[in-house]
């Protein structure tokens, strides 16, 4: 089946009120309507400027993270219902810089995988491997295990997430999986989403996180399994993130 694309911006810890106002008018009137769908996933304190900006637009807001928790006595955290005030659409969980600076294991991952969708929000869920987990052959192994765990926590409702891979080696370093090793992963991402959910997973998207960028785009987004990207860097450059959404179609 087709599945419309979707093209993640992750802004990681960067903006300003002026860059944001900037970056986004900037991306706004050129974006059009875009053969693809397209979202920003922000820093928390920039939802409200942001959700402003992009009010009526074909740009969704995301977070770059959301708490397992409802609410109650966990300083610094953001509840889904909070998220939600805003406008977020998506929510990125379990991203590779999360689980390594703020110890995030895959259970925490599943759970806060499961506060997004009972909320509405659309979990964008991160697996990866490290590069010497790449190096021991055990690439397969290692985000087998990872949606092993959202897919044990979310059952029926896993239709209803995107996941993205994210070769922690290639995040930020300028390196990139081939189109052919990133297309063997996101295969056996498919087929273990198949067997879990067999009747909805063809329309799950599988989006490919490693430093996508406007070069390389076309090429890696041709692939059958890679229905989008989740963007860093590249995010931050209108020009660029608009010729990868271009190549989105």
């Amino acid at each position: 089946m087709t599945r419309r694309k979707l093209i993640a911006g992750n802004w990681k810890m960067n903006g300003s009120l002026s860059a944001n106002e900037a970056l986004l008018n900037a991306l706004l009137h050129d974006v059009g309507r875009p053969g693809c769908d397209v979202a920003v996933c922000v820093p928390a304190p920039y939802f409200s400027q942001v959700q402003s900006l992009v009010a009526g637009s074909q740009v969704a807001l995301g977070a770059q993270d959301i708490s397992a928790q409802s609410h109650g006595a966990f300083t610094g955290e953001q509840s889904a219902a909070m998220l939600k005030d805003f406008g977020v659409r998506y929510a990125i969980v379990g991203h590779s810089e999360r689980r390594q600076y703020h110890g995030e294991i895959d259970e925490i991952v599943a759970a806060k995988a499961a506060a997004a969708l009972a909320n509405g929000i659309t979990p964008i869920v991160c697996v990866g491997e490290t590069l010497a987990e790449r190096d021991a052959g055990r690439t397969e192994e290692v985000v087998k295990r990872q949606l092993a765990a959202v897919i044990h926590v979310n059952g029926h409702c896993i239709s209803e997430i995107v996941v993205a891979y994210e070769p922690v080696w290639a995040i930020g370093t300028g390196k990139t999986a081939t189109p052919e090793q990133a297309q063997g992963v996101h295969a056996v991402l498919r087929a273990q989403l198949h067997h879990a959910a067999s009747e909805h997973s063809a329309a799950i998207r599988l989006l490919y996180g490693g430093s996508m960028n406007a070069a390389n785009a076309s090429e890696l987004l041709s692939q059958p399994d890679i229905d989008g990207g989740l963007i860093g860097g590249a995010s931050l450059k209108a020009p660029d993130f608009l010729q990868i959404i271009g190549a989105a179609r």
